[in-house]
C-alpha cells in the first residue's frame, strides 16, 4: 500500500528505488525507533565522494530567509509540493545526508526526495568535476582545499529566480529580510501568490518590484519554464527578454535554479575581481579550459574570495 500510495508502479519499483536512492532497504523504516513524530520520514540521501558539506550548508544557513528556512540542529526548510506543503530537516553526515521529512500526504515523498536532492546538488558527479579544475594550475589548490565543491540550488525555481532579483546589487542581509515579506502561510509564494500580494509587501524599488510581477506573469501563462527539467537555452532566453533580468540575473538563475554545471558568470564582479587578483587577464578565454564544468569553477573564485576576507 505504502509503494502505490507513493506513486510506485509497482513493489519491486519501491524496493529497487529504496536500495538504490534512499541506500537502505524498505523493512528499515519498519526497524526505524518510534520516536520520531506521525507523517515524519527518515532517510539516508547518498552522495558521490568527495561532498563539500561544510561550504554548501554554511552557504545555505547564511543566505536563509527567515519563516521558510531555520538553521537549529541542521537545516530546515519548508516544501511547496504537489499535495500539500511539507518540510524537510538536513543534516550532513559520513557518506550520505540525513532527512527528515515531514509530508502532508505520502505521495509527495518521491518529489520531496528529488527536491532535496536537487537543493543539495546530490547527483553532481564530484570526481570528473574536481579532474577538470584541478588541471589548472589558478584553481588547483582550491580544489585541493575544497574537494567536492557543490552548486547550492535551490527546490523550487521560482524561488530561486525570485532571490536571485531581490539580491540584485544588495547584501545578503537585506536580500533575506526583503524575502521574508514573501514568505506566507511558511511557504514562499509561488507565482499566482506573488501577484497577488499589494505594493507593501515589496520592500524594494520599483523597477524590481515590477521585474518580480513580470516574471510572475510569464510563469503563470506558460511563457517562461524554471523547472529543472526547462531547456536552458530556452529559459535564459526567455529570462534576458524580461524588463530588468540581465546576464548576470539570468546566468545565476541558470546556475542555481536549473542546475546548469556550465555557466561562466563573466560580468560577475566578484569573479572578475578574483580572477584578476589570481593572474586572469582574460576571463572568458582562459574559462575555456574548464569546460564542461564552469559553473563549479565560479563556486571556487567565490570560495577563493570568500576565504580571503575571513
Amino acid at each position: 500500500e505504502i509503494a502505490f500510495a507513493a506513486g510506485f508502479g509497482s513493489v519491486r519499483q519501491f524496493n529497487d528505488t529504496m536500495r538504490e536512492v534512499y541506500a537502505t532497504a524498505p523493512s528499515a523504516f519498519r526497524r526505524t525507533p518510534s520516536g520520531h513524530q506521525k507523517g515524519e520520514v527518515r532517510l539516508r540521501l547518498p552522495y558521490r565522494r568527495p561532498f563539500d558539506a561544510d561550504g554548501l550548508f554554511t552557504f545555505l544557513i547564511t543566505h536563509a530567509v527567515e519563516g521558510v528556512e531555520t538553521t537549529e540542529g541542521g537545516y530546515r526548510r519548508s516544501l511547496r509540493l504537489p499535495h500539500g506543503p511539507g518540510h524537510v530537516m538536513l543534516v550532513p553526515a559520513d557518506g550520505h545526508v540525513d532527512a527528515t521529512l515531514g509530508l502532508t500526504d505520502l505521495r509527495d515523498l518521491a518529489p520531496a526526495v528529488s527536491r532535496c536532492r536537487r537543493l543539495l546538488d546530490l547527483n553532481a558527479d564530484p570526481a570528473a568535476v574536481d579532474a577538470v579544475l584541478g588541471c589548472d594550475p589558478v584553481l588547483a589548490a582550491s580544489v585541493a582545499d575544497h574537494p567536492g565543491i557543490r552548486i547550492p540550488r535551490g527546490v523550487d525555481g521560482f524561488e530561486t529566480a525570485v532571490r536571485t532579483i531581490i539580491g540584485q546589487q544588495v547584501s545578503v542581509a537585506s536580500a533575506r529580510a526583503v524575502a521574508a515579506r514573501l514568505v506566507h502561510g511558511g511557504l514562499f509564494s509561488d507565482a499566482a501568490g506573488l501577484l497577488a500580494l499589494p505594493d507593501e509587501s515589496f520592500a524594494m524599488p520599483q523597477g524590481r518590484r515590477d521585474s518580480l510581477r513580470t516574471l510572475a506573469r510569464a510563469v503563470t501563462v506558460g511563457d517562461l519554464d524554471l523547472e529543472s527539467s526547462a531547456d536552458r537555452a530556452a529559459t535564459e532566453k526567455a529570462l534576458l527578454g524580461l524588463p530588468g533580468i540581465g546576464a548576470w540575473t539570468a546566468g545565476y538563475v541558470a546556475l542555481r535554479g536549473l542546475g546548469d554545471p556550465d555557466v561562466l558568470l563573466d560580468t560577475d564582479l566578484v569573479i572578475r575581481r578574483t580572477a584578476e587578483r589570481l593572474g586572469i587577464d582574460d576571463l572568458h578565454r582562459h574559462a575555456e579550459r574548464w569546460r564542461p564544468w564552469r559553473s563549479y569553477a565560479m563556486l571556487h573564485l567565490w570560495r577563493i574570495s570568500w576565504n580571503s576576507r575571513q
